[in-house]
């Protein structure tokens, strides 16, 4: 099939027009129509009365599961006791980086890195 055989076919498709009978729309139209009227029916929604919100299950599932909510809840337990007694190896750590005489303005957590860069 050569170019110019080509042209000629689209030429001949774009001459046609493509057109639907009459009795064909229509019985499209009754069903779209007929369609409309049962959608224009009132359903009873299930938005009156929805389900109760459970945020455990909400949350354990944002997590990654129970397994991961217990684990959360675990590590803040723990945290939060280790705040609260304060074992002896936690209080020389602290007495180490707080000194009775020591503001907290000079106690230095994160040091900066000029101690470590020397020139040459």
């Amino acid at each position: 099939m050569t170019p110019q055989d080509m042209d000629e076919l689209f030429a001949e498709a774009r001459g046609r027009t493509a057109s639907a009978s009459s009795a064909l729309l229509a019985r499209v139209l009754e069903d779209a129509y007929a369609a409309q009227d049962d959608r224009a029916v009132v359903q009873p929604s299930r938005a009156l009365h929805p389900a109760p919100r459970r945020p455990w299950a909400w949350l354990g599932g944002l997590l990654g599961g129970s397994t991961a909510l217990a684990g959360l809840a675990s590590a803040a337990v723990a945290g939060f006791m280790i705040g609260v007694i304060q074992p002896p190896i936690l209080s020389e750590v602290t007495g180490a980086l707080w000194s009775p005489d020591t503001t907290l303005e000079t106690v230095e957590l994160i040091p900066s890195l000029d101690g470590w860069l020397s020139e040459g």
